[in-house]
């Protein structure tokens, strides 16, 4: 693509989930942007998994969309299926999954990005440049020089990448793609620290070469919900999803065969992400499992080809599939693509601050797999930050700072920045210790206020959730004040195998017990809300409802945090001497100057940091604090 011109206020590098965001929502906020891709036909491509969304990650989809990302809006237009996760827990762990169309989302995504007029340069970045320890230019791989106030590098597994398939290696960033070169050692004369991760993916099979008689069908939800605020009308397709088993035969071909996996061979690899293991290592390390479920997934609407989850490998490919043909019902399989293993270069996260700019240059960011990270959910929020951080600083603006209470987006943060890492992160509700709270049902209760500070949403939309959220919290009010007389409420009460009331009761004391839901109370008040709120009708009182079942739990958490809410507003100097504390711990010292925590509560949740260290600094803050207050007055 001809280059029109050589300088903007913001280069964004990579074209895939952590970039679109990031390149988009600067663009949204006015910042002149260009989105740099290695192949522009590729951009929104979804390498691995055809689905967004799940445990976690659909909370983190939907608190994208209230902070004005794309994810899920672009996911509801290409949905082969859509469902909700862990309805038999909590309503804190519920997550929203979509199976999703690979190729429309692709198109939906490239479209978009042309709709709204953002720049796109196709070629490969090799060299970022910087003056004064600001980052001034990136340099390409034919030697165009891009100058810019800022940069977000969203790199994904491209740095570096070599792919295995047993003993073959390729190098390449996905199969059939060419990998990046050059940004590492750029990044690392600049003085970052790098480490080597590992991912993986499964093979893809030929539809037709599967007896889908003897797979388990999965289906979606009867009424399924939309993944964006955005998307008026949701009526995604159903496409079912088979469930198949491997066996004993399966797992003594897989034994058979350990050494011959890249994995296994006994050369040292990059460690892999833990919490999706290989099939070698679900079979090794989980000997005691008779068998492991696969699930076959379509990619595409009419899809002929299959992507089966649960078998990421990198065994060599003939035994990839001759262990796929020991399986009841894929006896007869056919490759078209084989599973693979791929190491990459990543950099070390606490090299960043909590806005994703590093710490050593400014207006540099990174964003996605370049932090060590999995998933393109992961990847979309990073990118999502490191874009309006990006561009708030860019225009002298605040930044957007979000805590571990506010949302998992803040979660994932904080424990990049604070905890490091030595393996791929990926993001699971356990993570959450305010997980009462940070519910996919009420996004836009928690973030709608950092939206509008922030300009981050259409006027129409803001407006729109402002309203909901206002009556959400209206219906909890006529909830706590109503009464409901014996005679309105025992039929249904004893129909529930509840026991009956004997006086007038505030009908949230009645929706506490278990058994009780909100559409036991149907009154006018209720109903009227259909007519003002027809899209959001079900998500009001469903969020009332919920605030009112777990209310203790959900005021306590909030007294937790409010007491902690004087360390996280803390702020340490950057210029802080901690050489200068001689009476905390060795380990403690070393960790704060490793990591430089910006505030007192980052500084607390450090590993190996201990209390007394904390209230050490803390008498040194003070300290400090006062020292600085009269060399101010003197001045």
């Amino acid at each position: 693509m001809k280059r029109q011109k050589n300088k903007c206020d913001l280069v964004v590098v990579g074209g895939g989930h952590a970039g679109i965001e990031a390149a988009l929502i600067a663009h949204k906020l006015g910042v002149d942007v260009i989105l740099v891709s290695m192949n522009t036909l590729a951009i929104g491509r979804m390498s691995c998994n055809p689905a967004i969304g799940g445990l976690a990650k659909g909370q983190m989809v939907r608190e994208l969309d209230v902070l004005g990302g794309v994810m899920g809006f672009f996911a509801d237009q290409a949905t082969l299926q859509s469902k909700t996760l862990n309805l038999s827990k909590g309503r804190s762990v519920w997550s929203p999954r979509s199976q999703i169309d690979k190729i429309k989302y692709e198109k939906v995504a490239q479209k978009h990005i042309e709709s709204v007029g953002l720049t796109v340069f196709e070629g490969e970045v090799v060299k970022i440049k910087e003056v004064g320890g600001a980052v001034s230019s990136v340099v390409f791989s034919d030697g165009f020089e891009l100058f810019c106030r800022s940069t977000i590098l969203t790199c994904g597994t491209f740095l570096n990448g070599l792919i295995h398939i047993g003993e073959k290696k390729i190098k390449a960033g996905r199969l059939d793609e060419k990998r990046s070169e050059g940004v590492t050692e750029s990044l690392s004369s600049l003085g970052f620290s790098a480490g080597r991760l590992k991912t993986g993916t499964p093979p893809r099979i030929k539809k037709s070469s599967v007896d889908w008689s003897v797979g388990l069908a999965g289906y979606g939800d009867k009424n399924p919900k939309a993944l964006s605020y955005k998307t008026n009308n949701f009526s995604p397709k159903d496409e079912p999803c088979f469930a198949f088993k491997t066996n004993k035969k399966t797992h003594e071909l897989i034994l058979k065969n350990l050494s011959k996996s890249a994995m296994y061979s006994g050369k040292t690899m990059a460690t892999g992400p833990r919490y999706c293991p290989s099939i070698e290592d679900k079979v090794y390390k989980f000997s005691q499992n008779p068998s492991h479920v696969l699930q076959l997934e379509p990619e595409w609407t009419n899809s002929k080809q299959i992507y089966v989850n649960g078998f990421s490998t990198s065994l060599p490919e003939d035994v990839q599939l001759s262990c796929l043909q020991t399986v009841e019902g894929l006896e007869s399989v056919e490759f078209l693509r084989p599973g693979y293993a791929i190491e990459y270069d990543f950099f070390f996260p606490s090299q960043l601050k909590r806005t994703l700019e590093t710490k050593g240059i400014s207006g540099l960011f990174f964003a996605g797999q370049i932090n060590g990270t999995s998933g393109y959910e992961e990847a979309s929020a990073q990118g999502l930050l490191a874009g309006i951080n990006a561009a708030q600083k860019i225009l002298d603006g605040p930044p957007l700072l979000l805590k571990r209470n506010d949302a998992y987006i803040g979660v994932l943060v904080d424990d990049l920045v604070l905890k490091d890492t030595n393996e791929p992160y990926r993001m699971f509700t356990s993570r959450a210790e305010y997980r009462l709270q940070l519910r996919a049902s009420n996004a836009d209760q928690r973030l709608l206020e950092y939206s509008k500070n922030l300009n981050l949403l259409d006027l129409s939309l803001l407006c729109s959730l402002d309203k909901k959220t206002k009556k959400t919290l209206s219906v909890v009010t006529y909830l706590e004040k109503e009464n409901i007389s014996p005679k309105e409420i025992n039929k249904i009460l004893l129909s529930l195998g509840e026991r009956k009331i004997s006086e007038p009761v505030k009908i949230s004391q009645l929706l506490k017990r278990p058994a009780v839901k909100i559409e036991n109370f149907f009154l006018p008040p209720l109903k009227n809300i259909k007519k003002d709120f027809p899209l959001h009708f079900e998500e009001i009182l469903f969020e009332a409802e919920t605030i009112i079942k777990y209310g203790g739990y959900i005021n306590r958490q909030k007294e937790e945090i409010e007491k902690l809410k004087i360390y996280e507003e803390m702020l340490i100097p950057k210029d802080f001497d901690y050489k200068k504390i001689t009476s905390i711990s060795n380990e403690g010292r070393e960790k704060l100057l490793s990591l430089l925590p910006e505030t007192v509560g980052q500084a607390q949740r450090i590993p190996g940091i201990r209390p007394t260290d904390i209230s050490i600094l803390l008498v040194y803050l003070k300290r400090s604090f006062h020292v600085k207050q009269k060399t101010g007055d003197k001045n």
